[in-house]
């Protein structure tokens, strides 16, 4: 196996690989970090790159497998942690220079699930400033390039794990998605994204957005987002919006196939614009979907309005807990972020009171509607990749904090609590990947990777290298 296979090998290979002693995890990790000190400057996916500690992790792997202790699901496979969620032993510095090395006293649920399953800990990957935007880069470790094409966005505010995923830095990467920021970089950078349902995946500390963000995986296949899920998910004492039930069986159940399911297909959901090249690849992937016993209608969602004026309203709303820090920060800030916090500084709380009566009654249309239709399918980002110095595309209408309106798409589920995966479905012209999501009913996490699955299976793409790879 050439170093170049061993860097895009899928996670469920080599566990299986490591587990039968085919495959040392100390030269398994010696070849990642060498690829990964190759390639990364030119990629930028690491706001920390722990190489020392990953490297003595793969000692200790190494010597656990050989004396026959116990071994977990994803012994000696390396993962990486997005900045936003607290390490203990790396910096968390959530894309700001307000925590330039900030380091937390604990961490994450999510991280030590990871570790008692064997896993890896390879770094800390970029975000957007506090995840503010969909764009990949930030005042405290500038761009992150798509790999795809320099000096692209590869998305946000996973911004990291996205092009880490797609260059061939492990298989294994934690995103958050409080807008699309799982789905975005996964539509940019040409892997599998997946949103959860709410509370699948614990967090802590609980966001103050609303209950918005939702933790989930970014990988090449969906069967390592199933495995990652399956370790990942299941309550938490911290976290009180977390679910009771423990993970299904992601993994057993991914072929089951999807025939005689009900699938609704929105190109707009609405009121969203489309660029015509990813409108004609995303029609072509649902056309597919008939293909493997699936019902498929376009449909007209009845639930359009008023998603697109709340969006704007409570994505200012809830950045405005970063007020205090403009009057020492703002000129080391994202300016689109200063303005996004800026434009809400005179909402008050009966506002905030009559919008959030408005969005639940938005989240209960999503859900009635819903109990007719097992998936909806949309594009998951109305845009190929574009500069990432540009908030907006140059043909998109500009504005100095609204880049919402060009992922459209996204935060409709955010809000609903949906299970939402973005599919690889496509190349444009320019050869920039491009998004198919696939939406399911709330808590169907399973559902949403068993067609994620049926589509891999007939329009694969994890063979599919970048130029920066």
């Amino acid at each position: 196996m050439t170093s170049e296979d061993l860097a895009f090998l899928p996670a469920t290979q080599l566990a299986e690989l490591i587990r039968t002693k085919q495959l040392s995890p100390v030269e398994y990790m010696r070849a990642l970090l060498e690829r990964i000190d190759a390639r990364n400057p030119k990629i930028n996916a690491f706001a920390y790159l722990a190489a020392d500690q990953a490297m003595e992790a793969a000692r200790t792997a190494e010597a656990k497998l050989m004396s026959g202790d116990r071994i977990g699901r994803l012994h000696g496979v390396p993962v990486t942690i997005k900045d936003l969620a607290n390490t203990k032993d790396m910096p968390t510095q959530q894309g700001s220079l307000i925590h330039q090395n900030n380091q937390p006293d604990e961490d994450a649920p999510i991280v030590p699930r990871l570790k008692d399953e064997g896993a890896i800990v390879v770094g800390k990957t970029t975000t957007s400033e506090f995840g503010w935007t969909g764009v990949s880069h930030s005042p405290l470790t500038g761009i992150t390039h798509n790999p795809w094409k320099f000096g692209y966005n590869a998305g946000a505010s996973s911004a990291g794990a996205g092009a880490a995923a797609a260059a061939g830095f492990g298989p294994l990467h934690q995103g958050s998605d409080g807008a699309g920021s799982i789905r975005m970089p996964a539509h940019f950078c040409g892997v599998f994204g997946l949103k959860p349902s709410f509370g699948r995946v614990p967090n802590y500390p609980v966001s103050t957005g609303d209950l918005t963000s939702h933790i989930g995986p970014l990988t090449r296949t969906v069967a390592d987002s199933a495995l990652f899920l399956e370790v990942m998910a299941g309550p938490h004492p911290l976290d009180y919006t977390s679910l009771e039930a423990g993970p299904a069986a992601y993994s057993a159940r991914l072929r089951e196939g999807i025939r005689g399911k009900r699938i609704a297909y929105s190109p707009d959901l609405g009121h969203a614009r489309v660029d015509r090249d990813v409108a004609v690849l995303v029609k072509a992937a649902v056309d597919r979907f008939a293909e493997l016993g699936a019902i498929v209608e376009p449909v007209v969602t009845p639930w359009a309005d008023p998603g697109p004026e709340l969006i704007r309203f409570f994505w200012a709303a809830h950045l405005t807990r970063l007020k205090p820090q403009l009057e020492q920060w703002e000129s080391r800030m994202d300016p689109g972020l200063v303005a996004c916090i800026k434009a809400a500084t005179n909402v008050s709380v009966a506002d905030y009171q009559l919008a959030r009566e408005r969005k639940m009654a938005y989240i209960a249309a999503i859900h009635r509607w819903f109990e007719a239709w097992d998936f909806l399918l949309t594009p998951a980002v109305s845009v190929a990749a574009f500069p990432a110095e540009k908030l907006m595309p140059d043909h998109w209408p500009q504005h100095d904090w609204d880049w919402v309106s060009w992922a459209e798409f996204s935060y409709p589920f955010n809000m609903s609590w949906n299970p939402a995966a973005s599919v690889p479905c496509g190349f444009t012209g320019d050869g920039l990947p491009v998004g198919l999501q696939i939406v399911g009913r709330r808590f169907d996490d399973l559902g949403v990777l068993q067609a994620s699955a049926a589509f891999e299976a007939i329009q694969p793409w994890a063979d599919q290298r970048p130029s920066l790879a």
